[in-house]
């Protein structure tokens, strides 16, 4: 197999964010590269330099294990860095905008028996939602020497996301709209916040969708 044929294929058996997937192929490609040329310049043919370097460097199903596991690890702190930044800048912004413009009086002393409660569990969700992406993201970055499985702490990322999204957006509903006397906010305050957060969740969701689909089938480094 010649550098091009090999690079594409181990183009093709990667999966990951595109920048470090690119970085990394590239990087793979001038190893090979540089490998080839030293051994042209011992007196092979360009096409034996080639197929020499390739041999030398692993097969396909031997190098990509390891390059997964960085792709992994690279898309698992991606996302803890948007949940630990993201989530208590949404929590943060709603805060401050129900004390500028708080709800009417009557919603807030006819709250029902399930207000306060509801109140403390989107509290928790959102809290512990960000906390677990700080810590994920620890774990994928200065905390890698004890973490041998990236695949499942990026994975878990995802599914989190896909979990706690639609409790927060359920409770948040049911505290707006569930009550007798609707606690809503209106006019521009209200359309810039759901655009910030609907902006939010929208990445947030794109960001777990991709751990899950990397992370769907274990590679080598999990078993």
């Amino acid at each position: 197999m010649l550098i091009d044929d090999y690079v594409a294929e181990l183009d093709g058996a990667l999966s990951g964010p595109h920048g470090p997937k690119r970085d990394l192929v590239v990087e793979a490609r001038d190893s090979l590269i540089d490998t080839a040329d030293a051994l042209e310049a011992g007196g092979l043919e360009r096409a034996e330099a080639e197929r020499l370097a390739v041999a030398e460097f692993g097969a396909v199903h031997e190098v990509a294990p390891g390059y997964q596991a960085e792709l992994t690890a690279v898309a698992g702190r991606r996302l803890g860095v948007l949940l630990f930044i993201s989530v208590p800048i949404t929590v943060a912004m709603w805060s401050v905008l129900w004390r500028l413009y708080p709800g009417t009086d009557q919603a807030w002393l006819n709250q029902p028996w399930w207000y306060a409660p509801a109140s403390r569990l989107l509290d928790l969700v959102q809290l512990g939602t960000g906390l677990y992406g700080g810590l994920v993201l620890f774990a994928l970055s200065r905390g890698s020497r004890w973490i041998r499985r990236p695949r499942l702490a990026t994975r878990s990322l995802g599914v989190l996301v896909f979990t706690s999204l639609p409790i927060t957006a359920g409770l948040g509903m049911l505290m707006s709209y569930g009550m007798d006397s609707p606690n809503t906010l209106h006019g521009l305050p209200s359309v810039v916040a759901n655009l910030v957060t609907s902006a939010m969740w929208a990445i947030q969701l794109y960001g777990a969708t991709r751990c899950v689909r990397i992370t769907r089938t274990p590679s080598a480094e999990t078993r």
